[in-house]
This record gives C-alpha cells, sequence and structure tokens, in this order.
C-alpha cells in the first residue's frame, strides 16, 4: 500500500490501532507495509508517545510506549492502575478454573486473554507457571456446551425488556418445551449460568406445584436449546422492580419455589461457612458451641444442603 497515498494521519492510527490491540510494532514491518522509510515511522511512534504523554497529563491515563528489547519491537504499556496486579490475575484465574464453567477450550481462551491483556509482559509467564497444573488438568462440565453467546444475547434482553422465546430440555425426564419469558437476570451457580425469567402463555395450575408462586423461574443456560429474542417488550413497574441481587441472597441452591424461613442448629467448626453459605442467615443464639440460625430462602434446595451436614445440623422448624 502507497504510504503518500494512505497519509500520514491515516498511517499513525493504523499503528496506533495495532499497538492498542497488544500488537509488537516494528519500524522495518511498518516502513514495507506503508511504503516510506523506517525514518517516518521512527517520527509517527515518537507522535504517539508525545500524544501519550499528554493524554497523561490531562486525563490520568498512564499508558507508555515502551521498546522491547527482547521481541525487538514497539508495545504499549498501559499504567499499573488500568492492568491486575499478579496477586489479583493469580486469584481470578484460580476462581476461573475452580468454577468448571466452561468447555476446555473456552476456558484455555479465556485465561490466554487474560494473560495477555491484563497482565505486564515481565509477569506473564510467572502467572502461567502458577496454573500451569491446574490447567493441564482442567475437568470441564459434562455438558460440553459453547453457550457464551446466548449470554450477551440474553444480557441484551433484559436491558431491553424483551421477551424471549425458548426450547428447553427439563433436567427431570429430558423433555424439551417451548416457553416465552420475560429474562430479568442472569446468575452463576456451582458450574452452572442460569437465567431468571417469568413466564408468559402457561397454565400455572399444571405446570407448577404452587400455582399462586409470585416468584420468577430458573433456568439452566446451558439447557436452552435455541433462544429467539422477539422485538416484544415488558414492562416491570419501578415498584416492583425485580432486584437481582435480593433475590440472589436467597436462592443459593438454584431452586425455585416458596420463599421459606428455615431455622436450625448448627454444631459443627465453622459457623462462618455457614453463614457464608446462606448470606440472608443471622445467629439468634450461641451457647456451649451450638449455634441457633435462621435463614430466608427460595424452593428444597436448602432441604438437600440441611441433610448434607449430618449430624452438625438439627432442624428447628
Amino acid at each position: 500500500m502507497d504510504g503518500e497515498g494512505l497519509g500520514k494521519s491515516n498511517r499513525v492510527l493504523a499503528i496506533y490501532t495495532k499497538l492498542m490491540n497488544g500488537q509488537l510494532v516494528k519500524k522495518a514491518e511498518e516502513a514495507e507495509r506503508f511504503g516510506v522509510n523506517a525514518k517516518s515511522i521512527q517520527r509517527d511512534l515518537e507522535g504517539i508517545r508525545a500524544f501519550l504523554a499528554e493524554q497523561s497529563a490531562q486525563e490520568g491515563f498512564h499508558n507508555e510506549l515502551v521498546y522491547d528489547h527482547y521481541d525487538k519491537g514497539y508495545r504499549l504499556e498501559q499504567g499499573s492502575s488500568a492492568r491486575l496486579t499478579n496477586d489479583e490475575i493469580l486469584a481470578v484465574c484460580k476462581i476461573l478454573l475452580d468454577s468448571r464453567a466452561f468447555t476446555r477450550q473456552e476456558m484455555m481462551g479465556i485465561l490466554d486473554k487474560l494473560l495477555v491483556n491484563c497482565v505486564p509482559k515481565k509477569n506473564q509467564k510467572l502467572i502461567a507457571d502458577l496454573i500451569a497444573n491446574e490447567r493441564f488438568h482442567y475437568i470441564e462440565p459434562r455438558h460440553k456446551r459453547v453457550f457464551l453467546d446466548k449470554i450477551m444475547q440474553l444480557g441484551e434482553a433484559i436491558r431491553e425488556c424483551r421477551v424471549i422465546q425458548i426450547q428447553y430440555t427439563k433436567l427431570k425426564d429430558k423433555s424439551t418445551v417451548e416457553r416465552r419469558l420475560e429474562p430479568l437476570a442472569i446468575m452463576f451457580s456451582e458450574y452452572y449460568f442460569y437465567l431468571v425469567g417469568f413466564i408468559e402463555g402457561i397454565d400455572k395450575e399444571k405446570a407448577f406445584e404452587n400455582a399462586d408462586d409470585p416468584f420468577p423461574t430458573i433456568y439452566r443456560i446451558d439447557r436452552i436449546e435455541s433462544l429467539k429474542v422477539t422485538g416484544e417488550r415488558f414492562k416491570i413497574p419501578y415498584a416492583d422492580r425485580f432486584e437481582e441481587g435480593e433475590f440472589r441472597k436467597r436462592v443459593q441452591f438454584m431452586y425455585g419455589g416458596k420463599l421459606r424461613k428455615v431455622k436450625f442448629e448448627y454444631t459443627g467448626e465453622s459457623i462462618e461457612a455457614v453463614l457464608d453459605r446462606l448470606p440472608t442467615a443471622k445467629i439468634l443464639s450461641e451457647e456451649d458451641g451450638k449455634c441457633v440460625v435462621q435463614a430466608e430462602v427460595f424452593g428444597k434446595g436448602i432441604d438437600m444442603w440441611l441433610r448434607s451436614q449430618g449430624e452438625r445440623v438439627r432442624v428447628v422448624e
């Protein structure tokens, strides 16, 4: 491509875009690409460096153009405030790996992007080495389904209050049903992403144990076989607006159902673990190593958790 035909300003923008995308810029390669000499590219880089310095002074965004002697090229190094620290990125990677939320290919891609885009180059090998063993032994979810594209579609439908149509495979009998939903929120819990929404046009007497249940239904997103976002919008009065954070506190086990209060005695070693597991839990009394705890939860999932605690828990009511 002819450098004069492209124009200096467009050439500088092209080089700047390349740097912003995390790519290495080599003078000889850029000179050949634009049909100019290396001195012209050097002047372009100096102009970019001056622009970054001015931007840092005025806006507080500290990005620096540096020469990488190992790779023999220029790259953009973002200021420390724009990067995750070694501690932060290691913690995020560990949480992601432990979530087992994605297929192996998806998980490895996400980890690679985090390392490249959020960690200074000099620290990338250190973090990569610290998670290498867990990456190697990563076990993907058994459903082996890719669904990230659905999450974005659902997110836009929630933001724009658009009705959606889905085909959904039930967990119990593996049958497929069609639903029209008013989507309200996307949640994550123990390996799976979930969609929370109200069903439209369904006979609640036949479909649900509690036909008068005023609360939304929960669907595993990986079990959504097809998804269509319609042009139809739904309205939620501000006074009745769904509060995802409050709902999340009470739906720890991703089972729909009535809002319940449970009270139990706990004699285990870590009451903190119980309080973290049940965000609405309150200690009513504590004596001789025995805590009486009350919590507010949705559905029957709490029953399974209480049974799983064995002799450490005795249900009071």
